[in-house]
């Protein structure tokens, strides 16, 4: 089959197809210590485990010979490109995170690595984390420290009412609690 009838350009890098999520320029990539050492594992699982398996395929793969029809080589030079940006990414990302350890402070502050109760309107309670980036969970709520609804705890007092502006209006938040914990 000819190369003019295959779907990716010759010598296109997925980088250029499908590119991680950028750092909004001129803010620290702050991290909390489980954060960088979750990262630190995924490194070294793709390092060591994940891509010497996929090389193994690919170097299997080619020695059966035609390429262009061959299923293993093709997918397991796409899921290599895969692996190697998702390298790319967690290495640059680490090598500019700014660790803050903020677990067991007794703090009256909300500050980067609080867990905040807030009571809404509808007298609702809910809690967040505040952490960084490259960290984020809604489902076990931890929010970015740029999110914002952590922009609007921030520097809150137990006590304190916040506006949190958001695209669906303004909602006035009554924090209840502070927390610094060590996070899992």
């Amino acid at each position: 089959m000819s190369k003019a009838f295959t779907k990716e350009p010759d010598g296109a890098d997925e980088d250029e197809l499908a590119p991680e999520p950028a750092q909004p320029q001129g803010l620290k990539n702050y991290i909390t210590p489980a954060g960088y050492a979750r990262m630190q594992a995924e490194l070294k699982q793709l390092l060591d485990v994940e891509r010497p398996q996929i090389v193994s395929i690919v170097h299997w793969a080619a020695s059966n010979g035609d390429r262009s029809e061959n299923g293993d080589y093709i997918y397991g030079k796409k899921r290599l490109r895969e692996i190697d940006r998702r390298i790319r990414f967690l290495i640059k990302r680490l090598e500019i995170a700014e660790v803050v350890d903020s677990g067991g402070q007794a703090q009256d502050r909300v500050f980067f690595g609080a867990t905040v109760s807030v009571r809404d309107g509808a007298g609702q309670l809910r809690s967040v984390t505040i952490v960084g980036m490259d960290e984020v969970d809604p489902s076990r709520g931890r929010v970015s420290w740029v999110s914002p609804i952590a922009r609007a705890l921030l520097k809150a007092r137990t006590g304190d009412s916040v506006t949190l502006r958001s695209p669906s209006g303004a909602e006035e938040l009554e924090v209840e609690e502070i927390r610094y914990v060590e996070l899992p």
